[in-house]
């Protein structure tokens, strides 16, 4: 499956993290991707975005290692014309080009559409911007989460707003973007046409509010900070501490399975509580019910707990941090080694499907 793309040419015009993601998809399945980085910055601007210990004097940072994977690179000025006839010469024969230009950028340096679809009528252009009510804003991921609502959610009455670790309204969009890409292709094996892609941050990070979104839509519900417990659900997102300190959280989902956490955590007869007989009245005394379930779990060693949780089909997990992800066999399947530039690079596979016939 990895060379399923072999006959792809893919120009990535595209910086940072949601443009490189959607290549480095299409460069893991195969697909010859061609990386056109600013010859006046030293490329792309994660090169310089280095944790401390890393070696200062290479250009190859971890954070660009993330999305950038089985791809050439190469430098040029688009200042300079000669640089922006060797995009044509590339353009001639790809397949599909990745953009994210500034707000009228692409007109500028003739590598718009318009223009390149005479060169290549057949070019599927995939065009990533931020804003698409506000289109000369800059956005960056933090700016998304605030303004797409995410924030206001995200954090607990104690903490306030709070951005999720991840940049993940880019994450998003890079999803968005690849479905674009792949429905173009689809399109053109049926019409023989190039095709023009327009995939925002703001509309990718407003598609992904979900089940919140009509919470507030159908309900009147404004979701309000509340950490990792869940509205509709609980015991859902609780955490608790077990006796070797280490930690697990829950995501009970239906009565049955409460009535069963309630068995192996040593108090059946919870499950019979007035206030804990349904997920609805759960929901409405989740306080009191973190406070009877909190001294259970320090009767248990984690790894204990789980065991019998998992062998009863109780959704229980341990809270993991980084290094202890990948102590996890499937985690250690998913890591792609690449030496870039002469620096050992790692990170973890775009591709987490498998076809199997």
């Amino acid at each position: 499956m990895n060379q399923v793309f072999s006959e792809l040419k893919v120009i990535e015009l595209a910086g940072v993290l949601a443009g490189p993601l959607a290549g480095m998809f299409f460069a893991e399945l195969g697909a010859k991707v061609i990386k056109v980085e600013s010859a006046l910055t030293d490329g792309d601007v994660t090169r310089s975005w280095k944790l401390p210990s890393e070696n200062p004097d290479n250009n190859v940072s971890a954070y660009f290692a993330s999305t950038n994977y089985k791809k050439e690179y190469i430098f040029l000025d688009f200042r300079n014309q000669d640089h922006i006839n060797e995009v044509y010469r590339l353009v001639k024969d790809a397949d599909i080009v990745i953009s994210n230009f500034k707000e009228g950028d692409d007109l500028k340096f003739g590598l718009d559409y318009s223009r390149l679809k005479t060169i290549n009528p057949k070019l599927i252009y995939a065009h990533l911007s931020g804003f698409e009510s506000e289109p000369s804003r800059v956005a960056y991921d933090v700016v998304l989460q605030a303004e797409a609502g995410f924030m206001f959610m995200n954090g607990t009455p104690e903490s306030g707003p709070v951005k999720m670790p991840l940049a993940m309204m880019d994450i998003l969009a890079a999803q968005q973007l690849k479905q674009a890409i792949l429905t173009a292709l689809w399109l053109r094996e049926k019409n023989g046409r190039g095709h023009h892609i327009e995939c925002s941050l703001e509309a990718s990070a407003l598609a992904a509010l979900t089940n919140q979104a009509t919470n507030y839509l159908m309900a009147g519900s404004i979701p309000q900070a509340m950490g990792s417990l869940h509205p509709n659900i609980a015991p859902y997102g609780e955490s608790f501490k077990c006796a070797d300190g280490k930690l697990v959280v829950l995501a009970i989902g239906t009565d049955r399975q409460f009535k069963k956490l309630c068995k192996i955590l040593g108090d059946e007869p919870m499950a019979d509580y007035e206030h804990f007989t349904t997920n609805s009245v759960r929901v409405e005394h989740r306080k009191a019910l973190y406070v009877g379930l909190q001294p259970l779990f320090k009767k248990f060693e984690r790894q204990t707990l789980l065991d019998l949780c998992i062998a009863d089909n109780v959704p229980v997990a341990a809270i993991r941090s980084m290094d202890e992800v990948f102590e996890n066999k499937k985690a250690k399947e998913m890591i792609l080694e690449e030496l870039i530039e002469g620096v050992n690079t790692k990170r973890v596979s775009t591709v987490a499907f498998r076809i199997i016939e």
